[in-house]
């Protein structure tokens, strides 16, 4: 029937073998084997129990081929041949028997296997043999190396692999690149000279998970990858860009001044009359944002890349016959989207600044809301136990770092993703576990209590050792219906009643050295998975303090008791926004913040010149603690308010507007 897609539930085929998953695993690869030569478009399957055709072993798969097939089923005979199969090879799941036949295979087929597999076991010894077989080391990365590379690419392209197999993939491929190396110099010959693709985390910004992920993914696609790091200024990407003759640059950001600095190595690109691709990448980014504010300054290409497993494919059309096509059909809709946003933004309505205040939130301040802490002063948190920071751990976004996306437990059984999922949670854990049980990573963290007071309207001062420190916040100015406020953070203190706000600064320390040895034994995926769990530490210490804070310090909530999963939904009275994020966008306030903490000496934290905080895995924010503080995205500020709060500021109306630049109506 021309025109209807077939899709099915594959797992449903094998239902009746649940729990022997070698002869579930064989019968989902026949049947799709088949079955996508047929014609079939989509299947429901657990991608991460797919064994290769190719690799089933011949009596399993002709078995499986007859009952599929339905051949050679006269009274049965096929059915009953696959069950006394599986009773045979049915073994108890907690043993675990290693199959090392692949081993007695061609070098060039245990190379792709151990590839494909992530092995690092025999990776030497195997690249050592191809040595010996192939005239010159180079022809083994180029050949074998690059073959095997190839049908990692494919199975990840076609959903069948999932990223964190590809960047074991990827140590696999380093190990073996690291053995021929010496032999390549000393045949004194060029490296493999596939396309090469210029990475780098933008001046002021520390922060290059994504960055990592993306350059593995590339790699395991056949391109050589130039990785600049962190911090890197424009003058010095272009640089570099020209001294390796670079076919794609790639950019990297997290903080929203980020975004600025990506806008000025467009500008610097055009001016120098670059005439490659740009990628703009990084979680503060977005497809929106490259079309209104960065391509109109590259006239050459410039694509917002929303994750790793897309970076091929694009990569891939920019650097073949696919290059005009896609380029024309990304302006296309970019020009669309600046003249969606700017009619948007015409059509959008402001309160004025003063209006907006005569909207504020109006809440009730008195004995019931109002409470005194126990302890006020800061308090220094040095060497915190990581096995009591550990309990406080949100694994979601652990997942999605690895571009696994579901909610944290459920994931683990996803029919997609749960088998790799668990896989991955599994040296999650061990590493997790070698972490807290050698101290080979340190918390530090430091939180302050203090009298405050809100003055004026937007703004708040709190009392510090008989000094007076202002805090300044911004109000939303969106016109909302009536009875919905503009809020400000400012709403939640009290103006003419005792009150009190708070602040902290955590960070997860050490990190550097185990990543200098990872990176030394070419080994992306514990690279990857440390940083990961450093990210999840800090904002898990941030969790456990703000607990000990509503319990213990201000002791407004002495008595809450809350799940692991209350935590994470935010059941608890309280807020603790950070600077830089939707209610509170500027960057700036953190530098007060952190004189309030003395957050440089007592938790080891530096601010960069974009006041990103280093190490990367630190968190810092506000602590509000009224019953109806709550989050709230700024929106859009106008230009009005942007003169007043420099004023309060007494700050130059240019420096705010650039700190400020992301949320400018």
């Amino acid at each position: 029937m021309p025109g209807v897609s077939v899709s099915g539930g594959v797992s449903n085929l094998s239902f009746s073998f649940r729990g022997n998953e070698s002869v579930r695993e064989a019968m989902h690869s026949v049947f799709l084997y088949h079955a996508i030569a047929a014609g079939m478009d989509m299947g429901i399957v657990n991608a991460g129990q797919l064994v290769v055709y190719d690799e089933i072993p011949p009596l399993l798969k002709q078995l499986c081929e007859e009952v599929i097939l339905n051949r050679n089923n006269t009274n049965n005979e096929a059915t009953e041949a696959l069950i006394r199969y599986a009773d045979e090879v049915k073994s108890d799941a907690k043993v675990q028997v290693r199959d090392e036949a692949w081993r007695q295979w061609s070098v060039e087929q245990r190379l792709t296997h151990a590839l494909v597999n992530g092995i690092t076991d025999y990776i030497d010894l195997d690249t050592e043999e191809a040595r010996q077989k192939y005239p010159k080391p180079l022809d083994i990365i180029e050949g074998p190396l690059m073959d095997g590379m190839n049908v990692v690419g494919d199975l990840f392209g076609s959903g069948k692999m999932f990223l964190p197999q590809v960047v074991k993939s990827a140590r696999v491929m380093k190990k073996s690149v690291a053995y021929l190396t010496p032999f390549i110099e000393a045949e004194k010959k060029e490296s493999t000279q596939a396309p090469k693709v210029l990475l780098a985390t933008v001046k002021g910004d520390v922060h290059d998970i994504g960055k990592n992920i993306v350059g593995v993914v590339l790699a395991c696609n056949g391109y050589q990858i130039i990785d600049l790091g962190v911090m890197v200024p424009a003058n010095k990407i272009l640089d570099e860009a020209i001294h390796h003759q670079v076919d794609i640059i790639g950019l990297s950001g997290l903080i929203t001044p980020s975004l600025d600095e990506m806008v000025h190595v467009a500008s610097e690109m055009k001016r120098r009359d670059f005439q490659i691709p740009l990628l703009i990448g990084g979680a503060t980014t977005s497809r929106m944002h490259t079309a209104v504010k960065i391509e109109p300054n590259y006239p050459h290409g410039v694509i917002h890349v929303l994750d790793a497993s897309r970076s091929v494919t694009i990569v891939s059309d920019l650097l073949n016959q696919g290059k005009m096509p896609l380029l024309q059909q990304i302006q296309q809709e970019y020009t669309n989207l600046r003249d969606d946003f700017q009619k948007k933004n015409a059509s959008k309505q402001y309160r004025s600044l003063q209006d907006a205040r005569n909207h504020a939130a109006s809440l009730t301040f008195n004995q019931q809301t109002l409470h005194k802490p126990l302890q006020t002063g800061v308090f220094e948190f040095n060497d915190f136990s990581l096995e009591e920071i550990s309990a406080f751990i949100d694994w979601t976004p652990f997942f999605i770092t690895w571009e696994m996306h579901g909610r944290f437990p459920e994931i683990l059984n996803d029919q997609i993703v749960g088998t790799e999922a668990a896989r991955l949670y599994a040296d999650a854990q061990e590493m997790l576990a070698d972490i807290v049980q050698n101290n080979s990573l340190q918390a530090k963290g430091v939180i302050g209590i203090w009298p405050a007071q809100r003055v004026g309207t937007d703004d708040v001062e709190v009392l510090d050792h008989d000094q007076k420190i202002r805090l300044h916040f911004l109000r939303q100015q969106t016109l909302k219906a009536d009875g919905q406020p503009n809020y400000c953070l400012s709403d939640f203190i009290a103006a003419d009643q005792p009150d009190y706000m708070g602040a902290f600064a955590v960070s997860i320390h050490g990190i550097e050295p185990h990543i200098a040895r990872y990176e030394a034994e070419h080994d992306d995926y514990r690279k990857i998975m440390l940083q990961a769990l450093a990210d999840r530490l800090a904002e898990a210490f941030a969790e456990c303090l703000h607990q000990k804070v509503r319990r213990e310090i201000w002791a407004y909530a002495p008595d809450e008791q809350f799940t692991s999963d209350d935590l994470i939904r935010e059941k608890y009275q309280g807020i603790r926004p950070a600077p830089g994020y939707p209610a509170c966008p500027d960057h700036t306030e953190k530098e007060t913040l952190f004189k309030l903490l003395n957050a440089r000496s007592v938790a080891g934290i530096q601010l960069t010149e974009s006041l990103a905080m280093y190490p990367a895995s630190s968190v810092c924010g506000w602590y509000f603690a009224h019953p109806e503080s709550k989050y709230f995205g700024l929106g859009k500020i106008t230009d009005e308010q942007v003169q007043d709060y420099a004023a309060r500021r007494n700050k130059p109306i240019d420096e705010m507007r650039k700190w400020l630049n992301p949320v400018l109506a």
